[in-house]
């Protein structure tokens, strides 16, 4: 039995189920998604369907990232918004032209159940981007954060190697997890295509939005597994690049 802890997908369906048959998925492993599964390539609404589906076969966790969150508030009011639009938004729109009423309000359904932020029995912390309390997540007071904070990433990518964990300045937020799981910022930002680690938190976002992959880590052995980038899979198509 594995825990395999899955980054942002962003509409490519092509990536996610290469993903899964490169990592030899089957039904005794435990899926760990942290958000984003939407808005970038054209199969938004399928990336949806499938993972529900998925659900019936697999112990699965779907975190809320903020893209959900903006295709949530469109499948519950048909109301759309300019930012929402200009970061792939429309692509998610289109993706749902050929479903129908009661399929939409499944996916609903899906969405309002996802949870913000989810710990394990060791004490892992998975969440969409991060949180800023000083308390942990549980404390958190603008939700929000979840899945729009970087700055637990930043302070994590700045701190790394400098301080050990038993250090009076180690930080606070840090010490409630063994580990720390978040997507959100992707590593192409950073010159990396595979997931970087910092302290103890792991990024799983390897920009398949843009030029990555969809990625996954084992959570115990630390694997890594990758399809191929989803700009190769879908080369008629621009993603979230905007040249």
């Amino acid at each position: 039995m594995r825990t395999l802890v899955i980054g942002d997908i962003h509409g490519g369906l092509k990536g996610l189920i290469e993903l899964l048959e490169i990592a030899k998925v089957n039904s005794d492993d435990h899926l760990v998604f942290l958000g984003d599964y939407v808005d970038g390539w054209s199969e938004s609404a399928q990336v949806i369907q499938y993972l529900i589906e998925l659900s019936k076969t697999n112990a699965c966790v779907f975190i809320k990232g903020n893209h959900d969150v903006w295709c949530e508030q469109w499948l519950a009011s048909g109301v759309d918004n300019d930012v929402w639009l200009d970061h792939g938004g429309a692509g998610t729109i289109e993706s749902y032209s050929g479903f129908s009423k009661d399929e939409k309000a499944a996916h609903l359904d899906f969405f309002e159940a996802m949870p913000l932020f989810h710990i394990d029995d060791n004490k892992r912390l998975f969440v969409h981007a991060g949180f800023t309390s000083m308390h942990g997540a549980e404390k958190e007071i603008d939700v929000r954060n979840f899945y729009f904070d970087r700055t637990l990433w930043e302070m994590a990518l700045t701190m790394d190697k400098r301080i050990k964990k038993d250090s009076e300045i180690y930080p606070n937020r840090l010490k409630h997890y063994s580990e720390i799981y978040i997507g959100h910022t992707p590593t192409i930002n950073y010159h990396k295509t595979k997931p970087m680690q910092a302290m103890n938190v792991w990024n799983i976002d390897t920009g398949a939005a843009f030029t990555g992959p969809v990625s996954a880590v084992d959570i115990d052995t630390k694997d890594v597994y990758q399809s191929d980038k989803l700009m190769d899979l879908y080369p008629n198509e621009k993603g979230r690049n905007k040249k």
